[in-house]
């Protein structure tokens, strides 16, 4: 089943700071502030959402499509993106523009300055869901304002099944915005926090907005997510990491592996399940998009995490 996934391509460029931010920030002097830090570790990884969660879904044997907009500088991964086989008919390059991309910096606490440049992520409403066909399920994630609205209301249209993952986009949105889309999705997916913010902006709690969907999936980090589905609540295990590295991606690779479950019409304890040992397998990389898994490997886990055969 063909998959579309609609949602940002971006570089992500990590830069790790020897010292504390707080050593360099004096308080009283906030209002003039002038710093620079120096960074000799720096690494440039492939991210955006909608790259992550193809990356993963087409690991694990999906049909991932993806659906954006991108730079003049797209030129890297557009190779990396040829080398793996994955489409590229749906990414739209916008001339005069760069590739959405994150600059963070990272000191030795843990603490992080991140400068985040949208780019032609903004551009995002020029692709239409109709363009892509014989698509089957779809996942609205973090993307360009206005794009995030047009294709979740053509998914409806098209009446495609699809996934709103408002993630990081969350606060782009008011109340009455954040309601249409859970309306106009079969599925919603955020973390903890997102799922607070997500209630106090639409006035509504979480069992009220799981019954205008088919499920609302929370994750809840180390402690696994839950699935509000059919009036039921299905508690699904996390599963202990190899390495805890990066969690850049973890949440994308989780998306993964609700997609894949989704579109081979699995139930919920599985589908939930293999989304928490994607999450888990990418959490000992760093990156989004380093984590290689084979199948079998992936089944092997699987059946050692949850003594469950996947497949």
């Amino acid at each position: 089943m063909s998959t579309l996934i609609c949602g940002s391509m971006a570089y992500d460029t990590i830069m790790v700071f020897h010292d504390r931010f707080k050593n360099h920030i004096l308080p009283d002097q906030l209002h003039i502030l002038n710093v620079a830090f120096l960074v000799p570790d720096m690494r440039r990884e492939f991210g955006g959402c909608a790259g992550n969660i193809a990356y993963t879904l087409q690991m694990l044997g999906g049909d991932a499509r993806i659906m954006a907009t991108v730079g003049d500088d797209f030129a890297p991964y557009d190779d990396r993106l040829q080398r793996l086989g994955l489409s590229q008919d749906h990414i739209r390059a916008v001339p005069g523009s760069f590739t959405a991309q994150a600059f963070i910096t990272t000191d030795l606490d843990d603490n992080q300055i991140t400068a985040f440049h949208p780019g032609a992520m903004n551009y995002a409403d020029q692709n239409h869901v109709a363009d892509a066909k014989g698509v089957k399920l779809g996942i609205v994630a973090p993307d360009g304002r206005d794009g995030m609205i047009q294709h979740a209301r053509e998914f409806h249209e098209a009446g495609i099944p699809f996934i709103f993952d408002p993630g990081q986009g969350l606060p782009m949105f008011g109340g009455q915005e954040l309601e249409e889309f859970v309306r106009l999705a079969d599925y919603v997916t955020v973390n903890d926090y997102e799922a607070q913010m997500l209630q106090e902006r639409t006035g509504k709690k979480l069992d009220a907005l799981a019954k205008l969907v088919k499920a609302i999936v929370v994750t809840l980090g180390a402690k696994g997510s839950v699935v509000h589905a059919g009036g039921k609540q299905i508690e699904i295990p996390s599963v202990t990491p190899d390495a805890v590295l990066d969690p850049t991606g973890c949440g994308d690779a989780f998306r993964a592996g609700l997609l894949y479950g989704l579109a081979n019409g699995v139930d919920w304890e599985l589908t939930g399940r293999l989304a928490s040992l994607m999450g888990s397998l990418k959490i000992a990389y760093r990156g989004g998009q380093n984590h290689r898994i084979g199948r079998d490997e992936v089944a092997d886990r699987f059946h050692r995490a949850f003594n469950m055969k996947v497949w």
